[in-house]
């Protein structure tokens, strides 16, 4: 999520039962929701995960790679005790850093003002590779458009950059599709691209009703990102 380079904030919700992730990018191109498969013992409570690009600097530093210690820490919170951030320590215990969480108080209100009910999904597909290849292509070729449109031509799902007045290019993502869409929605080339690119089994969806979406399922969490329709 963070490699998207629009969210740098997500709220966990965790209980023992379930560990659910929620982010939205600042400009509310892209909404994330996830769940693990499994649930996340330590991540029992409601905190937010701040400042993304610090905690993979920290995953990815030598000194954690291997035998490193990488614990939660919590803080009693009115007789509960809550995450309150992460340590971390190399085998040796000469190298350490803490990673804060931020307070539920800060976090709560972070999903408030965004409601998506669902969608009746016009075109369902699983990408395939090639087709995911040859979408960077196009957006190489036509990299002054920030956004696409998604139309279903003779069963084919086809996506237009640029228009008529301008350089211009399409491609056909996926054959053989059921369903349609009548709306020509825009949406947003990088992020789109950026969730295309995650490791994991995919589904594209795209409504009418001004959405799109992309499931991401890593084998360890199911990631489901929506996009709001850029008029």
């Amino acid at each position: 999520t963070h490699d998207l380079g629009v969210i740098d904030l997500v709220k966990i919700t965790g209980t023992d039962a379930e560990t659910a992730i929620f982010g939205i990018a600042e400009d509310r191109s892209v909404i994330v929701e996830g769940k693990y498969t499994n649930p996340v013992a330590e991540f029992i409570g409601l905190f937010g995960m701040p400042n993304l690009g610090k905690l993979k600097i920290l995953l990815n530093l030598q000194e954690y790679k291997e035998d490193a210690s990488i614990t939660v820490k919590t803080e009693d919170k009115d007789g509960v005790q809550v995450p309150s951030g992460i340590h971390f320590e190399n085998k040796a215990g000469d190298f350490k850093n803490d990673y804060r969480l931020m307070a539920p108080s800060v976090v709560s209100d972070l999903s408030k003002s965004i409601t998506f009910k669902g969608a009746n999904w016009g075109v369902e597909i699983e990408p395939s590779v090639a087709s995911i290849q040859r979408m960077r292509f196009q957006a190489q070729a036509n990299n002054e458009e920030t956004t696409f449109v998604a139309r279903v031509e003779k069963n084919n799902l086809v996506f237009y950059f640029g228009t008529q007045a301008t350089h211009a290019g399409n491609f056909v993502f996926a054959s053989d599709v059921s369903g349609n869409i009548t709306k020509q929605w825009a949406w947003p080339v990088n992020a789109f691209i950026g969730v295309l690119a995650l490791s994991g089994d995919k589904i594209v969806r795209f409504s009418d009703a001004g959405a799109a979406q992309i499931t991401v399922d890593s084998g360890l969490a199911i990631y489901t990102y929506t996009f709001p329709a850029i008029t």
